[in-house]
C-alpha cells in the first residue's frame, strides 16, 4: 500500500537515547509553556479560571507524554525486541503523531487488567538484581517489563491528555435580572489533521428552562456538538455560529482556541521557513535549539438580534465581531488571532540578529539560562 503525503511527514524515533531527549526536551516546553500562560492574566486576557483550566490542561498533556515516554523508552535497545518504535510527526507539529495518543486511550482501558497480569514493581527490581548477579549481564527484557508496568500505571493513575477530553462546564452565576445562567465552557483536542493538542474555552448564557448541567437532553447533545465541532480547519465564527443556531437557549458569548504547537526542533523536525536558519544557528549546545508556537483565537460577541422563529416567536442571535478580512475567503474568522513564540535566549537572540519579516508581528517569550520565562520584543 503507497504510502501518503501525512505518512511520509512520519518519523519514527530510531532509538532509546532519541526517545529519552525528545521526551525530556517536552518536558521542559510544556513547563514553559505554563510559566507563559501564567503571564497572561496580568495582562487582562484571562480570568483566573481559565488560567487554572489551561494549566490543568498542559499537566495532563505533561503526564500524557510522561506515559508515552515509559512505553517507548527501550526502543530499539537489544533485548528488547517488542518495543515500539514512536512516530513523531516530523514537518507539522514536531509532536506524536495522533495514532499514538489514540492507541494510549484504548489502552487506558485495558490498563487495570494489564496490571493485574505483570508482576509488581517490587518483584521485578528483585528479579533485576537476580539476573545481574547470575548472568553478569543487563536485564534488557525486565527493563523492558518495567517500563510496561510504568506505562500502564500512569494510564491507570492519571489524568491525561486525550485525542477527545469532553467538554465540562464551571458555573459563573446568574444574570438575575434576565433570568439566564452563565457558563465556562472548556474542553480539548488532540487534532487528528494538525497532531498538535488544542484547548477551547467558551462562556455561554444559558436560558433554558432547566439549569444546562441539570438538563439530560441539552448537555450531551451540546457535548456532542461541540466535540464534532472541534477541527482545527473550521474558522472560530463557524464554531461559534453552530452553537447559537443549533441550541436556541444557549447564547455564546465568547469562544477561545489555542493551538498548543507546532514544536519546531534543528534536531527533531524538518521545519522550513525562516525558523529553519535560526534553530541550526542556535543548535551549538543542547537544548537550544527549539521553538514552540502558540497560537490563541478569540471571538467575542458584540451585540444580539432577534430572528424569527416559528410563526409567531423570536429567538436572540449573537453578532459577532470578526476581523475585516472575514469577509474574504482567507479571512481568520475570529475577532483577534495572536501569535506567539516561546523559545530559548540563543534562539531569540539569533531571530532579533535576523529579524526575518515573517516573524516580526509575533509575540516572543523568551527561556533564559535559568529557566524564567520572559516576555521579549
Amino acid at each position: 500500500m503507497p504510502k501518503t503525503d501525512l505518512q511520509d511527514d512520519h518519523h519514527a524515533l530510531p532509538d532509546w537515547t532519541s526517545v529519552r531527549r525528545y521526551f525530556a526536551k517536552f518536558e521542559r516546553i510544556i513547563a514553559h509553556s505554563k510559566a507563559v500562560a501564567e503571564t497572561v492574566p496580568r495582562r487582562g486576557k484571562l480570568a483566573g479560571a481559565e488560567l487554572a483550566i489551561i494549566e490543568d490542561y498542559l499537566g495532563r498533556l505533561s503526564r500524557t507524554f510522561t506515559a508515552l515516554s515509559y512505553k517507548h523508552l527501550f526502543a530499539g535497545r537489544p533485548g528488547a525486541a517488542q518495543a515500539q518504535a514512536m512516530e513523531i510527526d516530523r514537518r507539522e507539529s514536531g509532536f506524536p503523531i495522533y495514532a499514538e495518543l489514540l492507541q494510549m486511550a484504548n489502552d487506558a482501558l485495558q490498563a487495570q487488567k494489564r496490571l493485574d497480569g505483570m508482576p509488581e514493581a517490587d518483584t521485578l527490581k528483585a528479579e533485576m538484581v537476580r539476573h545481574i548477579l547470575s548472568a553478569g549481564e543487563t536485564p534488557s527484557q525486565l527493563h523492558y517489563t518495567m517500563s510496561q508496568r510504568l506505562y500502564y500505571q500512569a494510564l491507570a493513575g492519571e489524568k491525561l491528555f486525550l485525542p477527545q477530553n469532553d467538554p465540562e462546564a464551571l458555573w459563573l452565576g446568574d444574570i438575575r435580572d434576565k433570568d439566564r445562567r452563565r457558563y465556562l465552557l472548556h474542553w480539548a483536542t488532540y487534532d487528528s489533521q494538525l497532531n498538535i493538542p488544542t484547548i477551547y474555552l467558551a462562556i455561554v448564557e444559558d436560558t433554558g428552562k432547566k439549569p444546562l448541567l441539570k438538563d439530560e437532553r441539552r448537555w450531551p447533545a451540546v457535548q456532542s456538538h461541540l466535540m464534532a465541532q472541534s477541527v482545527g480547519s473550521l474558522k472560530m465564527v463557524t464554531i461559534g455560529q453552530g452553537l447559537d443556531v443549533d441550541f436556541d437557549d444557549l447564547h455564546p458569548k465568547f469562544v477561545r482556541r489555542m493551538h498548543i504547537g507546532p514544536m519546531y526542533s534543528h534536531t527533531f523536525t524538518t521545519q522550513s521557513g525562516p525558523l529553519r536558519e535560526v534553530l541550526a544557528d542556535a543548535s551549538g549546545r543542547p537544548g537550544l535549539d527549539w521553538a514552540l508556537t502558540w497560537t490563541t483565537e478569540t471571538l467575542i460577541s458584540g451585540k444580539t438580534r432577534e430572528e424569527k422563529l416559528g410563526w409567531f416567536g423570536t429567538v436572540e442571535r449573537e453578532v459577532f465581531k470578526l476581523d475585516k478580512d472575514v469577509l474574504e475567503d482567507e479571512g481568520p474568522g475570529a475577532t483577534k488571532v495572536e501569535h506567539s513564540l516561546i523559545l530559548p535566549e540563543r534562539a531569540y537572540q539569533v531571530l532579533r540578529d535576523r529579524n526575518p519579516p515573517g516573524l516580526r508581528g509575533v509575540k516572543r517569550y523568551v527561556v533564559n539560562e535559568s529557566g524564567r520565562v520572559l516576555a521579549g520584543m
